[in-house]
This record gives structure tokens, sequence and C-alpha cells, in this order.
């Protein structure tokens, strides 16, 4: 069953949050709701689907429609790609970065054509998914050049339309390049960069649930890029050590019954191992380090 009127498959109360059905972001943010504990059961071939003992109705829509929805207020809060949003030009509040999805979005020619300068492209033939940002990124060339580009609509396989004639160059994503490489293809100039960000519409019904929702992703996405580290000081190097250490905001510190300091504190996982040579060195002791499920900063 497709989501055509979400508010009519969710009860009434419930927070409507859409989601990318399949594509690229589809996995990741899967594994994002359930770390942030966000469970749900979606009964086969359905695309609505209750969370258990939470207030949401989740609501499976092509990437692409999402920013739509959530700007029209069918849905309250979405998950989609940056690019997406603004080539669907809807009003929506952009909340947050979620560190994923990360590509460009990008004119590309034939290598075999040498184009160094997009400007060469102006007043050719453009194939792409994007028509609205590839016209707003060609209009001032065309000024310039007093030419008209013509930008024409694919909706899949955009990097083959130049090796079958059907365009002089293209406007597509880029992640880490295969595809473009594969099709005889190379960058000529970025158009934007883009990454999967939350969405909320900027009139949504159930705001407190929306910033629960906001909440948990957020204590999520830090537990994914912390790690929390403990170890027993000497008082006289207490100063040092925090130096090493200083906590997303501030390390925790607690006395020990033999005078010395027991200190906490967070450690991006990419210094973990860093951090803890240094304080062995300094001559700290019982030096631990923990993964983190979740947190609230």
């Amino acid at each position: 069953m497709e989501a055509s009127d979400p508010k009519l498959l969710s009860p009434p109360g419930n927070c409507r949050l859409a989601i990318p059905k399949k594509g690229r972001l589809h996995e990741k943010v899967l594994e994002m709701l359930k770390g942030a504990g966000i469970k749900f059961r979606r009964e086969p071939r359905l695309d609505v689907a209750l969370a258990v003992d939470l207030p949401i109705t989740l609501v499976f829509l092509p990437a692409s429609d999402i920013p739509k929805y959530v700007g029209e207020g069918n849905v309250d809060i979405g998950i989609t790609g940056h690019d997406v949003v603004k080539e669907a030009m809807v009003e929506v509040k952009h909340i947050m970065d979620l560190g994923f999805g990360k590509c460009r979005l990008c004119v590309q020619a034939p290598v075999v054509d040498k184009i160094e300068n997009v400007e060469a492209l102006a007043g050719k033939r453009i194939v792409t998914s994007f028509p609205e940002l590839s016209k707003q990124f060609f209009q001032p060339l065309d000024e310039k050049m007093g030419v008209t580009t013509k930008i024409n609509f694919l909706s899949g396989s955009v990097e083959a339309a130049c090796g079958l004639g059907l365009a002089d160059a293209v406007v597509d994503l880029v992640e880490t390049g295969t595809t473009m490489k594969a099709a005889g293809l190379e960058v000529v100039a970025e158009i934007l960069s883009t990454q999967a960000i939350l969405i909320v519409n900027p009139h949504a019904e159930h705001q407190e649930i929306v910033d629960m929702i906001k909440r948990r992703i957020d204590g999520y996405i830090t537990a994914t890029k912390y790690s929390l580290i403990l170890f027993n000081v000497a008082n006289e190097l207490v100063q040092q050590a925090c130096a090493i250490t200083p906590g997303k905001k501030s390390p925790s510190i607690t006395t020990l019954d033999d005078g010395g300091k027991a200190i906490s504190a967070l450690v991006p996982k990419s210094e973990l191992s860093a951090k803890m040579d240094e304080l062995h060195d300094l001559g700290a002791t019982d030096i631990l380090a923990m993964d983190l499920s979740n947190s609230r900063m």
C-alpha cells in the first residue's frame, strides 16, 4: 500500500516521519533509527509502519518526494538528501545534518572532450535528474554567453547519456567517482555538496515529538563519534590530564580515597588510541575506554 495520504493512515496524535523507502540512504537511515531507539514493525508491501511504544508513524517514500510531503504538511518531519530538498524548492526547515550519504552534485563531461571550463558547456545539451538546480547553475552562464542551455530530465542512468549521444554533458551525483569514470566522464564543475539531513515542516503539528526525534538522533550521532575514556591520576597531574582529555564540554572529576582523582571524558573515536598513549606517558593508571550506544548532551 502506498502512502498517498499519510494523514489518513496515521493514528490521530501521531507524529509522521518520512524516510527513504529504498536507495543509497535507506539502510543508513534504518541503522540510525535503531540506534536512536525508534523501533517499528513494518508489514510486507506496506509503506506505513507504527513505532513501538512511541507516538510516531513512519512513512516510506521515494527520497525525492519527501521534501514535498514535508513542505505541504502531509508528514511532520523527514530524512532525505540536501540535494533533493534544494531541487524541490519547497519551504521546509533544515534542522540537522546527519553526517552520512555525503556526495557532490557535479557537471560532468566526457574525458575525451577535454573541457576545462564549464562555460564551454553553456548552450549545449545537458541531461540530469536535477533540472531545477541545473537551470539555476547554467542561467548566469547563459546570460553571460548569450545562449540557452538545453536541460533535459532523465530519471535514471544519467551517466550513460553522453555515450548514447543524448547529451554533451550531465549533471549527476558523484560519491566515489567509480560510476563516473566507468562512463568515461570527469567533473567539470561542482554545483553543491550534499548529505542526508533532517527536515521539518515549519508548522509541524507535533513539535514536542519532533524535538524528541531530533534529540534522540543527535544523541545517537554523538555516540557514534565519541568514546568514553576513564582513568585515575595523581592530584598534581590533573591539570595536564584535563588538557589531554578536555571532553566534549568538560571532563568529570571525582576524588579517590587516596587523594588522587578519577577522571572521565568524551574523546573523538579517531583520537582515542593517541589520547590513551598520552595519558599513560603522563602517569595515569587504570585507563579504560568504553563505546557508547546513545547519549543526551
